[in-house]
């Protein structure tokens, strides 16, 4: 091999090292649901507030001391629900034919196995890691120290609880709920697909055959339900009703309520005090 090839074999194997997760993590989950898949296997432990999961069609709610496997190349989509979520991943390896954890088998759960809770005994041993990489968060021996720890004891130490498959994906009453939650901030197509656990291009066109409207045109529709309410409340400027409304400013609500309503906020306020 010539001394240029040598040099671009190593200049790969760094990059690949740099681009490789950490071996255990600590992660405060986003309140909107986001998905995506990988090409290694994971370990998801939940350590505070409530996270929703979905795994290769596979849905359930993660506690504190509950957890689920994600295995390579299956799409999931996760999120923060109650509160900040935050869960401790661990990262797997490609196994090797010696390995002597126990990578072989979690690589190979099947879905049945995708969720599991975790016993007092290791419990307690995840809450003392998780203090120590909390303390020293960018020592690595220590996080792969971690992740060798539990998952040499994480078989013995586990058991499954039920998940409902999700029937239908398009969930409206889900969708809804999520930009009541979210109303007076941007809501993207990203985080509505994410909602009910869809890719952005196939959400946007089940959205508009189900729907006949698209979801910018809903959200809109939605804001503007807000506005009314709040309006018909009487305690509000306009300007904190379009800000809670989630409008950018107070034009692009006045313009968007009058175009939707046929009347300007103005009038539809006069009208209230009638």
């Amino acid at each position: 091999m010539s001394t240029l090839s040598s040099a671009n074999s190593l200049i790969s194997e760094q990059r690949a090292k740099l681009l490789s997760p950490r071996p255990a993590q600590l992660i405060t989950l986003p309140s909107y649901m986001h998905c995506h898949d990988h090409s290694y296997t994971q370990i998801v432990i939940g350590l505070k507030g409530q996270a929703e999961f979905e795994v290769g069609g596979m849905g359930n709610i993660v506690n504190p001391g509950q957890g689920c496997v994600v295995t390579s190349g299956t799409g999931h989509a996760f999120g923060g629900i109650v509160g900040q979520s935050d869960i401790l991943v661990l990262n797997m390896p490609q196994p090797c034919d010696d390995d002597p954890l126990t990578l072989h088998k979690l690589n190979e759960l099947t879905g049945k196995d995708t969720y599991f809770k975790l016993d007092n005994q290791i419990q307690k041993l995840v809450q003392m890691l998780v203090q120590e990489m909390q303390s020293s968060p960018d020592d690595m021996l220590l996080s792969r120290a971690c992740s060798d720890t539990v998952l040499a004891l994480l078989q013995r130490h586990i058991s499954a609880f039920d998940a409902q498959r999700k029937e239908s994906r398009f969930d409206l009453d889900a969708i809804d709920r999520y930009i009541e939650q979210h109303i007076s901030r941007r809501i993207s197509v990203a985080q509505l697909a994410g909602s009910v656990f869809l890719g952005e291009s196939q959400f946007h066109m089940l959205f508009k055959e189900q729907m006949g409207i698209t979801p910018h045109q809903y959200v809109l529709g939605k804001r503007v339900d807000m506005a009314k309410s709040l309006i018909e409340n009487g305690n509000l400027t306009l300007g904190q009703v379009a800000e809670l409304s989630g409008f950018s400013n107070q034009s692009t609500f006045t313009h968007t309520f009058s175009r939707l309503q046929g009347i300007s906020p103005s009038r539809y306020k006069k009208t209230c005090r009638n």
